[in-house]
């Protein structure tokens, strides 16, 4: 079998997974928000904790675009919950008293890598042009 058809046979599969991937995490992260704001409000945090939230708005647009086929939001997904899960070493580490550090591990963040590393894996690729 041509490696052209194979890939044009597993191309709609991928996009399948990647826009259940994609959306699974848009609804985590938007139902967090909302968790978050919902029993206090913004006033009601610190600054700290008020960051996490804006750094889950740029993970919602740039899995947004990764579904719509902007191979170039992966980069703004990488973004978006690297400096999400480095907010939440910090938190772990430092001298923020957050709830949701207490009993956990340190390698437990390191979870939030899974199905980024999963969508930058399968997200389809433009295909190559055929010089004839």
């Amino acid at each position: 079998m041509p490696v052209q058809l194979l890939a044009s046979k597993l191309l709609l599969p991928r996009r399948i997974v990647v826009f259940a991937l994609a959306g699974l995490l848009i609804f985590y992260h938007a139902t967090t928000i909302y968790h978050f704001y919902a029993d206090v409000g913004i006033s009601g945090h610190s600054a700290f904790e008020n960051v996490q939230p804006l750094l889950r708005i740029v993970i919602i647009i740039s899995l947004s675009l990764v579904i719509l086929g902007v191979r170039s939001a992966l980069w703004g997904m990488w973004a978006g919950i690297s400096a999400l899960i480095l907010t939440q070493y910090w938190a772990h580490f430092g001298l923020q008293t957050v709830d949701f550090t207490e009993g956990r591990s340190g390698f437990s963040y390191l979870r939030g890598f899974i199905f980024p590393t999963i969508l930058t894996l399968i997200v389809p690729t433009r295909p190559e042009r055929q010089i004839s």
